[in-house]
């Protein structure tokens, strides 16, 4: 369970980071990263931040770019939080997957199943048995 002090932080890191993302892909077209959620440790020490990036063929190359330079995000984030907060967590930054997973969800919700439509064909067949014999 996250106390509201690691609550209110993760709200400000999450806020900074996507402003930081947001002028950094200015510069590249058809590009969007965005900061789904950040959670921090108990002791301040670590956030881990969710990253949603869109197009997602090219989430694993963006990620590990992102990566390499996380020393770099966690210097810019110190200029915008010095005032704030007295030490800047190290950032672990991860995929997070949840719109694709729901978009994989949705399709397979969409699409007949044959278990179902070959139930209601059967249905329908016995159905019209039934009106032939009256």
């Amino acid at each position: 369970m996250e106390t509201t002090r690691q609550n209110k932080i993760a709200r400000l890191i999450q806020k900074d980071l996507a402003g930081i993302f947001q002028a950094q892909t200015r510069q590249t077209r058809n590009l969007l990263v965005s900061v789904s959620v950040v959670r921090i440790s108990p002791d301040l020490s670590v956030a881990k931040a969710y990253l949603s990036i869109f197009p997602s063929e090219k989430a694993q190359e963006v990620l590990q770019n992102i990566n390499d330079h996380a020393g770099e995000i966690r210097f810019e984030l110190g200029k915008l939080e010095r005032h704030q907060l007295r030490i800047i967590p190290e950032l672990k930054f991860f995929l997070d997957d949840s719109l694709d997973y729901v978009e994989n969800i949705d399709k397979l919700l969409k699409t007949p199943s044959h278990s179902s439509s070959s139930e209601g064909e059967s249905a329908a067949d016995e159905s019209s048995d039934k009106e032939a014999d009256n």
